[in-house]
């Protein structure tokens, strides 16, 4: 097969020819058709996490082994079952959405489908090879999702853009409809959480970000205020626009500044979820946790349950599409770049032959 991999962290990815994968067991074999460009992606590429003052996590700390084609927002098309995967819901020629966040499938986490939350990850695109490349193996077939009736540029991005938010959303309900959730960040994740937010019924939405053009993007896919963020004043003009102290924020940058201003805009008894890893650190005063009864909470993408769930409520027609753009697999490396330089708005997916 064909991959466009990280050989050196932080250099330009390279057209490599790897050996094709052959399914065995419950393994299925895809031909890929789209992959979505993702950014975490970026700190695979980059190599690292920034911690704030514990210094940085590297990805080799975490297991990952380059070269590695990337990519974790997978649909491809069926090309060869593994024997144990026969008769089991997907055939040869079957489009399907790729569900990436794979554990051991051993463990009693994984036999409960919530292989996320394994301790032995392995992750399409993160510690084996996902979507920047001509095919992908499948570790299961229970993890190939019918997409039919949804489009597949944009069912590729519900496998971590859609699903991560899905589960973010999910720790914060139930609140009332009117009450106001707060989301931080206006790129394909934000896109995404508002188009859910929507499909789910909820009517106040406030988006943060520190660019106008996705704000822009922000109101055009359906939030109900937006705030630009800067460097003073920003939880204050959140409480404004959310009508008072939220209930509920849901960080998808997750930086030093984004997590100090959603942190001052909760209201007694909020929740913060965290999601983004664009890194720092966070200082709280602590007295104030019980004081208000706040909680923080990480969010880690999401599980195949959710995934499933989010697909049936795709084919129901029920979530705007977010802006999708495409582009050929070969420019993989140009498209991460436009990303690390701010220059995307919503999502782009990368198409193959195949498509």
């Amino acid at each position: 097969m064909r991959a466009w991999a990280v050989v050196e962290t932080g250099k330009p990815l390279q057209e490599l020819e790897m050996p094709t994968p052959e399914p065995t067991g419950a393994q299925v074999l895809l031909e890929v058709t789209h992959a979505g460009v993702c950014h975490s992606d970026l700190h695979i590429w980059e190599g690292e996490y920034d911690l704030g003052s514990r210094g940085k996590m590297r990805l080799t700390d975490r297991g990952v082994v380059l070269p590695l084609a990337m990519g974790h927002e997978i649909v491809g098309r069926v090309v060869k079952l593994g024997p144990d995967a026969a008769n089991q819901g997907s055939k040869v020629g079957d489009l399907r959405v790729v569900y990436p966040w794979v554990g051991c499938g051993k463990c009693a986490t994984c036999q409960r489908d919530e292989e996320n939350m394994c301790l032995t990850p392995r992750s399409l695109g993160v510690y084996q090879n996902g979507g920047y490349a001509t095919h992908v193996l499948a570790t299961h077939v229970k993890h190939l999702i019918d997409i039919e009736g949804v489009d597949p540029a944009l069912a590729a991005t519900y496998a971590c853009s859609g699903v991560t938010v899905y589960s973010a959303i999910n720790k914060l309900m139930p609140l009332d409809p009117n009450e106001a959730i707060v989301l931080v960040g206006a790129g394909g994740l934000g896109l995404n959480a508002i188009a859910i937010l929507k499909a789910l019924g909820h009517r106040n939405i406030v988006v943060v970000d520190v660019d106008e053009k996705k704000l822009a993007a922000a109101k055009e896919q359906g939030a109900t205020q937006t705030v630009l963020a800067s460097k003073e004043g920003t939880a204050q003009r959140i409480v404004e626009a959310a009508g008072g102290p939220a209930a509920g924020v849901i960080d998808l940058v997750n930086g030093t500044e984004t997590a100090r201003f959603a942190f001052d805009a909760l209201r007694k008894g909020g929740k913060l979820v965290q999601v983004g890893l664009f890194g720092g650190e966070m200082n709280i005063p602590l007295p104030l946790m019980p004081i208000r009864a706040l909680t923080i909470q990480g969010s880690y993408v999401g599980n195949v349950k959710e995934l499933r769930a989010l697909i049936d409520i795709a084919k129901q027609g029920k979530i705007p599409g977010i802006p999708v753009e495409t582009q050929p697999q070969n420019q993989a490396d140009a498209v991460l770049n436009r990303l690390k330089n701010g220059q995307i708005t919503g999502r782009v997916v990368l198409v193959g032959a195949a498509a």
